[in-house]
């Protein structure tokens, strides 16, 4: 079993308000990306990163697409050999190995995919276009899609060929391999598996970088 991280970086750090690409924006003192390089680079065989036009240098780098899931399919592509896959974002610091390997361990027969998620704790209402609530949802079988996201790399591969719209629009890659009819599990993550958009997750994120390493 060749066990292949896949990890897309090649977005914009717009709301981040970062001067280039999000996933070489500093968090504690270290390029955002390099976090869940360390942990995916001791779970698995090999890692392949999905970086913007003029970033490819180094090993095991490639250019990414137009979208996120363009970008996690470039990757793909570049490592034939993968038979199950480690789809984490680069946004992601705060990624352990615990987490990775346990929804690796998830991965059984049964499943195309296991994935990682935090039990929706907010009340959640829908809503029509013009803000009045319609209906209010039972969030006790709600959960919010985080990464790592593992699959079986051909179901993954099969996913991920459609067309660029479709990518594009895709939200996380586990709604693709579900599209085509694959089976997909939640892996309960841990609370602080939080993902950097805006400047107060960055400062968030390196305050929780610190009291780990401090503990």
């Amino acid at each position: 079993m060749a066990v292949v991280g896949i990890v897309p970086a090649a977005g914009s750090g717009e709301r981040l308000g970062a001067p280039g690409p999000k996933a070489f924006a500093l968090c504690g003192g270290r390029p955002l990306l390099e976090w869940s390089l360390e942990v995916l680079e001791a779970v698995c065989d090999r890692v392949v990163v999905a970086v913007p036009a003029g970033h490819e240098e180094g090993r095991d780098r490639v250019r990414g697409g137009p979208s996120r899931s363009a970008s996690v399919r470039e990757a793909l592509r570049a490592a034939p050999e993968a038979t199950v896959a480690v789809v984490h974002d680069a946004a992601r610091p705060l990624l352990t190995r615990d987490l990775v390997e346990r929804c690796v361990a998830a991965l059984d027969e049964r499943y195309d995919g296991a994935i990682a998620a935090a039990a929706v704790t907010d009340t959640v209402k829908e809503a029509g276009a013009d803000g009045r609530v319609l209906r209010t949802l039972d969030r006790t079988s709600l959960w919010a899609i985080q990464t790592p996201q593992v699959f079986r790399a051909d179901a993954l591969r099969r996913a991920l060929e459609v067309d660029e719209e479709v990518l594009a629009a895709a939200t996380d890659d586990a709604s693709l391999v579900e599209a085509t009819g694959g089976s997909v599990r939640i892996v309960e993550a841990p609370p602080d598996n939080l993902k950097v958009t805006r400047p107060l997750d960055l400062a968030l994120a390196e305050a929780l970088l610190r009291e780990r390493a401090e503990a």
